[in-house]
């Protein structure tokens, strides 16, 4: 499972995840990538399930980015207990996506093996996904 190895403080605010991605919105590595549409926290675990999705589709052939890492605590309470008395114990990580936000890249692969990949992968994560090529993508020599 995906967590920082060292944090500096062991709770965290909830925040406000407003607005547009401002950064990780482009593919920086891979030809292929899946964008996400909509804000919402991914748990380490629901990222990690993702990505074993497309490498097995993958048979371990090309290359996988994984743009996003789960470094904000969440925490929660025990079942039936009261209000108050402090916050709840460290439970997770998740990380915070905001709409343009690229999560996952591809390279080495064919289009059509890259779409199907990422589409598995879409549907391990809680948040509406889009499709993106980079834009000097050539479809008719495929050069992988």
């Amino acid at each position: 499972m995906l967590q920082p190895k060292k944090t500096k403080f062991r709770r965290s605010q909830k925040g406000r995840m407003k607005g547009n991605a401002g950064r990780g919105h482009e593919l920086s590595f891979g030809s292929f990538g899946i964008k996400s549409l909509q804000s919402k926290w991914i748990t380490g675990r629901q990222i990690e399930a993702a990505r074993v999705a497309v490498t097995r589709y993958m048979q371990r052939q090309g290359q996988v980015w994984v743009r996003i890492f789960p470094d904000k605590p969440i925490t929660k309470k025990p079942a039936e207990v009261r209000m108050g008395k402090g916050k709840g114990a460290p439970e997770g990580f998740v990380a915070p996506v905001t709409p343009g936000r690229i999560i996952f890249e591809i390279e080495g692969v064919p289009f059509d093996v890259a779409k199907e990949a990422l589409r598995l992968a879409a549907q391990k994560l809680p948040v509406t996904t889009k499709f993106v090529v980079r834009r000097d993508y050539d479809y008719q020599n495929q050069n992988v």
